[in-house]
């Protein structure tokens, strides 16, 4: 317990010299919503979107962009570069072991991830008057269940990713539609109705529209929590089987 404890506290002391890490994942989802409050049309009740404003509607979606950077460009990157360096090996000579560097990225980003998704509502709500979410309980669960699903489809880069530039391209590559499955790029509220059926079997579309009912008091569908626990488990075994310390 000792040396998972020292491990932990020295890659916390790494994590926060990462400028670029902690830019992207704690602040640029914040960023990005001011920027979209910055759109007149977007502080401005839509009927397509039932009388809500657009900028309503984003910021469950722009939550789960910390959560999405964490997991499929920050993580993979930080544990691909062990891995390159020999450093995974060379931790077996000493009293921690190799997992225990694993569990300490997982912990890092997990925590780095609510903590963007968390100054994200922070901004939403002083900045552009969005309500909180109603449905507290059901949020945080929610957001609890993308978290284990978003890392563990990180972990799976990680084990699929021979070298840190492999990992940044397979994380480009799965970033840009969980970006779309999120509903960042389009509201997932004005997709058709067969799109949006597509789009609630992957992890993040089904997070975008569970944060979406629990911010508005609603409790979210069993069908998205249910997609959400899937989906954990079976990156968990996919990168589990495939993980290589070498």
């Amino acid at each position: 317990m000792s040396a998972t404890t020292a491990v932990l506290k020295a890659e916390t002391r790494l994590f926060t010299r990462e400028p670029g890490s902690l830019f992207w994942v704690l602040a640029f989802p914040s960023l990005l919503l001011l920027a979209f409050g910055l759109v007149p049309k977007f502080r401005e009740a839509d009927p397509a979107l039932g009388g809500e404003r657009a900028l309503d509607v984003y910021v469950p979606s722009v939550v789960l962009v910390a959560l999405i950077t964490a997991s499929l460009l920050s993580m993979p990157g930080a544990l691909t570069t062990y891995r390159e360096r020999g450093v995974l090996r060379r931790v077996r000579a000493t009293p921690a072991r190799p997992s225990s560097l694993l569990l300490a990225q997982v912990v890092l980003h997990a925590v780095a991830a609510v903590l963007g998704a968390l100054l994200a509502l922070a901004v939403g709500r002083f900045a552009w008057d969005v309500a909180l979410p109603e449905h507290r309980l059901a949020y945080g669960l929610t957001l609890l269940l993308a978290t284990l699903a978003g890392l563990a489809t990180g972990t799976v880069i990680t084990a699929l990713a021979r070298t840190a530039r492999a990992a940044q391209a397979i994380g480009l590559a799965a970033f840009f539609p969980s970006m779309f499955a999120a509903g960042v790029y389009v509201p997932i509220q004005v997709l058709p109705q067969s799109l949006r059926q597509v789009v609630e079997v992957f992890p993040f579309g089904a997070a975008a529209q569970a944060l979406d009912r629990a911010a508005s008091g609603s409790w979210p569908t069993w069908t998205h929590l249910a997609v959400l626990v899937l989906w954990t488990v079976v990156l968990t075994a996919v990168a589990v089987r495939w993980f290589r310390w070498e």
